[in-house]
């Protein structure tokens, strides 16, 4: 039965709780199970330039389904469809532990993540109003993050200690993923009766695609959170090469370590971004965004751990502060037009592209032989640069 959700319920309703919990579970294993899947690779004897590569494999099942997983999280309870993706993410973390190929077990876990991301986004502008909607991105942001801070370090501790163990407990966490997802009410479908032909799906996701680029706002969101999330991929990335060169450290709980206090910092950056800016001053998060860059270029250059963790908190503050409020404005202007469903699998293609490409640059360099050092202060280089030419586009006429 469909529960029709109450406007004027407070953000903490019990709804709220569970899709925030249901989050927390499942981004949980996403992040423990990556860091257990490179120390297996890493186990395995398997290249460098192949550990991009596991992710490469997760980001093209976004890409690939992103025309059918929008229709389907605006087609059905968007709860129960967050509830059969978390289940294709643990088949995925099951068929890893039994031995099967890692690259195929991921690209499985790719694809539950690729379904579950436009429900569990879309939802939040059906439980809440749109003067609220940064603020419920604020707790999604902030229960995102706390599991990649404790996903991240467990997968490296936990694959440091027992790799089975670690890449069980994966299995595990998917698991109460799918239980907390029986809690969050079957709200109404968005739009339901659409057309499941194949053909008439590409039509409508390349017209909702469209109608996204041609509005300037939810162009210039578009943009920034691809840009954001393609290079917050390639970081994670080149930090496990970083620590080994840069810090002489070469466990697999360093670098996991080093990936949570980038969380610790979003945690801080999107609880002041809920505080201070609106779908009204959206702009206020650009310089954010250039800063997180400069930030890139210093980190590539320390040697100390002190250092780096600072630092990385630091630019992980500067990436709330930047990515929470362009969400919400997709998220508003979407629900206007193209359904919410919809304009989230815009945003995942266009962020797994640019990761996609990221990652695609990135492995060429390792394979060419770049330092990770250098690599980093390029990468800062470039986001910088990237994020400055955004804003300036974004500050002239029609941008």
């Amino acid at each position: 039965m469909s529960v029709v959700p109450n406007p004027e319920s407070p953000l903490l309703s019990r709804s709220m709780l569970a899709v925030i919990v249901a989050q927390f579970f499942s981004a949980f294993g996403d992040n423990a199970l990556l860091f257990a899947t490179l120390a297996l690779l890493k186990n395995q004897f398997y290249p460098d330039w192949s550990q991009p590569v596991l992710q490469m494999l997760f980001v093209v099942a976004y890409i690939l389904l992103a025309p059918f997983v929008g229709q389907m999280a605006d087609s059905f309870a968007k709860g129960r469809v967050m509830m059969v993706a978390n289940s294709l993410k643990l088949l995925g973390a099951l068929a890893i532990c039994v031995g099967l190929n890692p690259f195929l077990g991921y690209t499985l876990v790719g694809i539950g993540a690729a379904a579950y991301s436009p429900a569990k986004y879309g939802i939040l502008g059906e439980l809440t109003r749109d003067e609220t909607l940064v603020k419920a991105n604020g707790l999604m942001e902030g229960s995102t993050i706390a599991a990649i801070l404790l996903g991240s370090v467990a997968g490296g501790v936990l694959a440091d200690w027992h790799l089975l163990a670690a890449l069980t407990i994966c299995a595990l966490t998917y698991a109460l993923a799918v239980v907390a997802n029986l809690f969050i009410p079957a709200l109404p479908a968005a739009r339901a009766g659409q057309s499941w032909q194949f053909a008439a799906m590409l039509r409508r996701f390349f017209h909702a695609c469209a109608l996204l680029w041609r509005n300037g706002e939810t162009r210039f969101s578009l943009l920034g959170t691809s840009l954001f999330w393609g290079a917050g991929v390639t970081l994670r990335f080149l930090l496990v090469l970083w620590v080994p060169v840069a810090l002489g450290i070469s466990d697999n709980s360093t670098p996991s370590t080093l990936n949570a206090m980038v969380a610790v910092g979003i945690v801080l950056g999107a609880g002041v971004a809920a505080r201070v800016v609106t779908l009204k001053t959206v702009s206020r998060c650009m310089p954010a965004g250039i800063l997180i860059g400069v930030m890139v270029v210093l980190f590539s250059l320390q040697h100390s751990l002190i250092n780096a963790y600072l630092l990385l908190v630091v630019i992980g503050a500067l990436g709330g502060f930047f990515v929470v409020p362009l969400n919400a404005l997709l998220q508003a202007r979407g629900k206007q037009t193209v359904g919410s469903g919809n304009a989230i699998a815009v945003q995942n293609l266009g962020e797994n592209s640019a990761m996609l490409l990221m990652l695609g640059c990135y492995t060429l360099a390792i394979k060419a032989g770049a330092s990770a050092v250098a690599t980093g202060v390029g990468f800062g280089v470039l986001f910088a640069v990237a994020i400055a030419l955004l804003w300036g586009w974004k500050r002239t006429p029609g941008g």
